[in-house]
């Protein structure tokens, strides 16, 4: 199938690559079937969640752990049971960045992180019920570590 997408141009996917989102994504809750799309040089740290609707709506993710090694999220029993696992730890988590200038201030909300089971391609976004974690945990908080 192809697509048009904001980040890579047209590009060529198979359906078995698509992410089902039973509930969509907050604010985007229509918009049911991403892929998750590597940025070039970032080690699989830094991704395109594209619609494959259209071009927009596009978000960039990050990977958590290569910015907060110790980030530990944990899904309630019905998040659990919609995702088809039994524990927190069998699942790949992502969290939402907005890009601003200098990159430094860009942003990653690690409260709320995109959760996906690979095995049955099902992807929901939650709200993680923690004080630990905030909407906007700026990049330089991460200074020590390469973000991609």
């Amino acid at each position: 199938m192809q697509l048009n997408t904001k980040y890579f141009g047209e590009i060529t996917y198979a359906p078995e690559d698509v992410l089902e989102f039973p509930n969509g994504l907050f604010g985007f809750e229509g918009e049911k079937q991403f892929l998750l799309l590597p940025f070039s040089g970032s080690q699989g740290n830094m991704l395109c969640l594209q619609s494959t609707a259209a071009s927009s709506p596009a978000f960039i993710l990050m990977n958590p752990f290569s910015l907060k090694p110790d980030y530990t999220p944990v899904l309630s029993p019905e998040e659990l049971k919609l995702m088809g696992v039994s524990h927190s730890q069998e699942l790949c988590y992502y969290v939402m960045c907005v890009a601003k200038e200098p990159v430094g201030e860009s942003t990653v909300n690690l409260r709320c992180p995109v959760v996906v089971n690979p095995e049955l391609h099902r992807a929901v976004q939650v709200i993680l019920d923690t004080e630990e974690y905030h909407m906007r945990h700026r990049l330089d908080e991460f200074s020590n570590r390469e973000v991609g």
